[in-house]
């Protein structure tokens, strides 16, 4: 699942700092992996005697964790370059300037230099190796470091978190299903998994710090797997689970082929872990996906949400889908809308097809147009929001646990948390509310995406 980040910051002002030490920003786009990463960046950074800041124009390093899944991701990074260009020369000329994660992987070395800037280039499984790297930026050198790896968890290192009630927890790394579409497992490497002990452990620390609720990160959970101990990740969650039942725990994302019954008997045994399960379809169209090699059919998609929903009677669904892979047919693209009549899920992350380099699908023909891509998109999005309105209008008069997030993104006369299954709740505030409180409401109104709600006293 992919999350369009605009800059974001992962800092925290509170470290410690020598008289000498260095600031370090970072800006965080993507997924909710690189989240996780900017976090264990900002830890060995800090570990490494710098400090992390949230002002940007204090920084002696800027950090930028980016994405390669789709080419606007990578547009939005040479644009935030040309922007710190300026930075560079009027507040700093000093400044360094990195390049992480999957855009770093993928274009190597081509990005040293880049804008006249870029000092040091590193993948993501080199991150233990930028402070050595910063400190020879300061001495006029450029380096990169992208040698991916079959081991590296970073299972040992604490994440620095930002001070809040959610927090994200990497299980895994990497990727071994090599669809057509993705260019994620060249630029995050093979499956490798922490052990069983290490998540739930972290898991305990977070409850105790304050943390209400956690969401467990993998490219695909479900294959998640400890080979220490033999255990799968229905085992993990049922075992973060028990560890702290007063948290709320989600996971994502799921790949539909190693969605198991242990795992949906999961979600039915355990009250804390959330009736919300986010399961990427990509296509409605049994052609269709198996050209972009998912390892399964549209029947057999919708045979696991038929068991999910069989168990799991109020869980909230949502999904990837991209419009115009190549060789998409019209008859391909009406497949994609019927399964999202048939399935409705509440939301779902809707896309155009981007090519991207080194994957399977770079041999195949783009035989979809432009126009087409963007007209079928439409429609998607068109019925995804009809569909996720006439969802939330039946939740009128429901009464709803909320997680209390803060003051509302739209009106800062009001509040938001968010339900169990994953939606945004808006509520009037009062002075016995606090972030992280857990309270009850009743729906009042909707829209595709938010429930208007009263407070239960």
């Amino acid at each position: 699942m992919y999350i369009d980040l605009i800059a974001p910051k992962t800092s925290n002002t509170s470290v410690p700092k020598s008289k000498d030490a260095k600031a370090v920003y970072i800006e965080t786009y993507g997924c909710q992996m690189n989240v996780a990463d900017s976090e264990i960046v900002a830890s060995i950074m800090s570990s490494a005697g710098f400090f992390m800041t949230e002002n940007i124009d204090e920084s002696n390093v800027i950090l930028l964790n980016t994405c390669s899944v789709r080419d606007n991701a990578e547009k939005k990074i040479f644009n935030r370059l040309k922007q710190l260009r300026g930075l560079k020369r009027r507040k700093n000329k000093k400044l360094v300037v990195g390049i992480l994660g999957c855009m770093a992987e993928r274009l190597k070395g081509n990005l040293i230099g880049e804008r006249d800037l870029v000092s040091i280039v590193v993948g993501p499984d080199e991150y233990r190796n930028i402070p050595a790297l910063v400190n020879e930026a300061f001495a006029g050198e450029q380096g990169i470091a992208v040698k991916l790896s079959k081991v590296e968890t970073y299972e040992d290192i604490v994440p620095l978190r930002t001070q809040g009630i959610s927090a994200w927890l990497s299980i895994m790394r990497g990727c071994n299903n090599f669809c057509a579409f993705c260019v994620v497992p060249y630029t995050r490497g093979r499956e490798r998994s922490r052990t069983l002990n290490s998540v739930v452990d972290e898991v305990k620390h977070l409850y105790d710090s304050g943390i209400k609720e956690v969401t467990l990160l993998g490219q695909n959970v479900n294959s998640y797997f400890d080979k220490e101990y033999k255990h799968d990740f229905p085992k993990l969650l049922a075992e973060c689970a028990k560890a702290v039942p007063n948290m709320r725990i989600r996971y994502t994302t799921s790949h539909p082929h190693d969605m198991s019954d242990g795992l949906i008997e999961a979600h039915a045994t355990y009250k804390n872990i959330c009736d919300y399960i986010h399961l990427p379809v990509q296509s409605g169209s049994s052609d269709v996906l198996k050209k972009m090699r998912r390892d399964y059919d549209r029947e057999k998609y919708l045979r696991r949400i038929e068991a999910i929903r069989k168990q799991v009677p109020d869980v909230a669904l949502s999904t990837d889908i991209i419009s115009g892979f190549c060789y998409e047919t019209e008859e391909d693209h009406r497949e994609t809308l019927s399964l999202m009549a048939e399935v409705r899920y509440d939301g779902a992350y809707m896309f155009k097809y981007s090519e991207r380099d080194n994957t399977l699908a770079v041999k195949y023909e783009d035989t979809v147009s432009e126009e087409d891509k963007t007209r079928r998109l439409q429609e998607i999005i068109d019925q995804q929001h009809k569909i996720s309105a006439e969802i939330n209008f039946t939740e009128h008069g429901r009464v709803h646990e909320v997680l209390v997030e803060g003051v509302s993104k739209k009106n800062e006369n009001e509040w938001q948390g968010r339900t169990d299954t994953n939606k945004v709740a808006i509520f009037t505030h009062t002075d016995d509310i606090k972030v992280g409180d857990l309270i009850n409401v009743k729906v009042t109104g909707s829209t595709s995406a938010t429930l208007f709600t009263d407070v239960i006293r």
